[in-house]
């Protein structure tokens, strides 16, 4: 039997165009019920922000090397894309 993981209570209103978007995620079958639909909206805001901050930390990275440093990246980039055409990434292990 699966372990249930503890879940905390939420209550909130929300407008009429969100309740009808996450009802519509519950009657199309992607989630099961409001709650997951809830998870999943947050789980897709998380992802978003993720990945603002790993291009704002990136930039600035790129924005911090010294006038050489971006030739460096270049070459090891490419040296990198020659290197990664020999493997099978498909392939099992």
């Amino acid at each position: 039997m699966a372990t249930k993981v503890a879940r905390a209570k939420l209550s909130t209103t929300v407008s009429p165009e969100t309740f009808d978007y996450l009802t519509k995620l519950v009657e199309s079958g992607k989630v099961r019920n409001l709650a997951e639909a809830v998870d999943e909206a947050v789980e897709q805001m998380r992802m978003r922000e993720n990945r603002r901050r790993l291009a704002h930390a990136t930039t600035e990275y790129y924005e911090s090397l010294p006038g050489d440093g971006i030739a460096e990246e270049h070459a090891l980039a490419e040296s990198m894309r020659i290197a990664a055409r020999k493997v099978d990434f498909n392939r099992e292990p």
